[in-house]
């Protein structure tokens, strides 16, 4: 039977969980895991934890899938170096508050809570993330190591040395081995009222009365802290999940509980939470299929000299042939604009003097050029200027009304196109010219007429 690994990495540890598997004579408890603690420096907490997975694949190799935790991206960044120096592959990561939503769905009641608060007390500092409980999608996340495990323990150290019964140790080693008796006071006090652990310095002795008093200060900064973050995530939260070594603090719970104001959820070992909630979502790696070959194309189907991407159809590309006429169309288009504007300016000019009929009259002919009107207006005599005018007009009507020339007759009916004279103006080359009329002059009173 193929087995998964979540893996948790801390400041000073690492912790493997591997879920059990009962025999077929044997009952175990459901979400029950096989834990094991590393403890190792802080500074290489990547490689140690990648060296400890791959002794364990190494051990057991029914592990069909590996799931890793991390707190942000600097961190993510380093396992997936430390798991590619070693060549390990098969593995997923994960951030902690995922791990830590989906072990609350396993082992609580989470059916009211919509939106969940993590206090995750490590021993390097305080993360506090606003987490959705049903997506698991991240709201707020912030952290701080001004308020953390190793900073309670120098609290119950600094007091210890204070009180006069143990002796401030001489050299670094020493000190260490003094923090960690004042941490296993600590986590004793979680079950009992009252703690004494001899050691080479002294006595270390402390009442459940006097931690509380000696941690409260810290842990309501903390609690604010929470609430503050939950504040700035704009997300009201339905309960509070308190995990690591800190969650094993009664004090915790209570102050949080009192400072928020909603339930507090604190489960068996926190300190291993995320890592058997990295188990949890452990899945076996999908074998990926060879992708399938594309069908051959028929023989004969298009020219092998012509692309496939002019012959084949895709969709919102328009052939090079449509593109080409489009083209085409949109040239033609703008000469007979330009054409329709020039005769608008003329026609109009025309008008505007009088002479639209002269201006707009134009014969067709079978080689496209302008036909002359068969009757020229006779230039006015200097008798009167009363009856150049209506000769004129008369010969502007007989001209619009003439009917239109047959093109299969033009041949035998109009002569050749007479040479462009003072009054025949070319406006569009390629189109036939427009034919002024001659103004008539103006004749004042008082004054004889011209050539008299």
């Amino acid at each position: 039977m193929s087995s998964v690994l979540g893996i948790s990495v801390g400041a000073g540890t690492v912790r493997l969980a591997c879920p059990q598997h009962g025999g077929p004579h044997e009952s175990v408890p459901p979400y029950s895991f096989d834990v094991q603690s590393i403890s190792m420096p802080e500074r290489q907490a990547e490689e140690y934890a990648a060296d400890a997975i791959a002794a364990t694949l190494a051990a057991a190799p029914d592990v069909a899938a590996t799931t890793i935790t991390f707190r942000s991206e600097p961190q993510a960044k380093a396992v997936r170096a430390a798991m590619a120096r070693r060549q390990l592959t098969n593995y997923q990561l994960v951030p902690e508050a995922v791990a830590a939503v989906h072990f609350a769905h396993a082992t609580s009641d989470m059916r009211e809570v919509s939106t969940l608060a993590v206090y995750d007390l490590g021993s390097s500092g305080l993360t506090v993330s606003v987490i959705n409980a049903r997506t698991s999608d991240v709201y707020q996340c912030e952290r701080i190591s001004d308020i953390s495990g190793d900073y309670l323990d120098s609290l119950i150290r600094e007091q210890q040395i204070a009180s006069g019964r143990i002796a401030h140790p001489a050299d670094p080693a020493g000190l260490a081995a003094l923090d960690g008796l004042c941490r296993a006071a600590k986590e004793q006090l979680s079950n009992s009222n009252a703690v004494a652990l001899p050691s080479e310095q002294g006595l270390v002795l402390l009442t459940q009365e006097n931690f509380e008093a000696l941690m409260m200060l810290a842990i309501e900064s903390s609690a604010r802290m929470t609430r503050d973050v939950i504040i700035r995530a704009q997300h009201p939260v339905q309960a509070v999940l308190v995990l690591g070594g800190g969650a094993r603090i009664p004090l915790i719970a209570r102050v949080l509980e009192r400072t928020i104001g909603v339930p507090v959820i604190v489960p068996a070992e926190p300190e291993t939470a995320l890592a058997r909630g990295a188990a949890l979502l452990a899945r076996p790696a999908q074998v990926q299929q060879a992708p399938v070959a594309p069908a051959p194309m028929p023989v004969g189907e298009h020219d092998d000299a012509t692309p496939a991407w002019l012959t084949a159809p895709t969709r919102g590309r328009r052939p090079l042939s449509a593109l080409t006429n489009r083209a085409h169309s949109r040239r033609e288009l703008n000469v007979a604009v330009l054409t329709v504007s020039s005769l608008v300016v003329v026609a109009a000019i025309g008008l505007g003097l009088g002479y639209g009929p002269q201006v707009l009259e134009r014969g067709s002919s079978s080689d496209g050029s302008q036909a002359v009107p068969a009757t020229t207006p006779p230039r006015p005599s200097a008798v009167g200027p009363t009856t150049a005018p209506a000769a004129t007009t008369e010969a502007q009507h007989e001209t619009v009304a003439a009917p239109p020339v047959n093109p299969n007759q033009a041949e035998e009916t109009t002569a050749a196109p007479p040479t462009q004279g003072p009054n025949t103006f070319t406006v569009v080359p390629g189109l036939p010219p427009v034919v002024l009329p001659t103004l008539p002059p103006v004749v004042l009173p008082g004054f004889p007429p011209a050539g008299q």
